[in-house]
């Protein structure tokens, strides 16, 4: 069974790190999105998900 919480998690993420954004506030906008995806995420995710969401999180804060 697919985690589709923890699938949006990794898209916004990705995008937020990938993406040339043509204003910071674009920028803000993408890593609040994929912030509050992986917070989201978190409740029913597996041990190795959560690992990977605490990943995303650590990318995200260092934007």
């Amino acid at each position: 069974m697919r985690n589709e919480l923890f699938d949006q998690a990794k898209s916004f993420t990705e995008e937020a790190l990938t993406s040339s954004f043509s204003s910071g506030l674009e920028r803000q906008e993408a890593v609040k999105r994929a912030k509050n995806a992986v917070s989201s995420a978190f409740a029913n995710s597996t041990d190795a998900e959560r690992n990977q969401l605490h990943t995303f999180q650590d990318l995200l804060d260092d934007l």
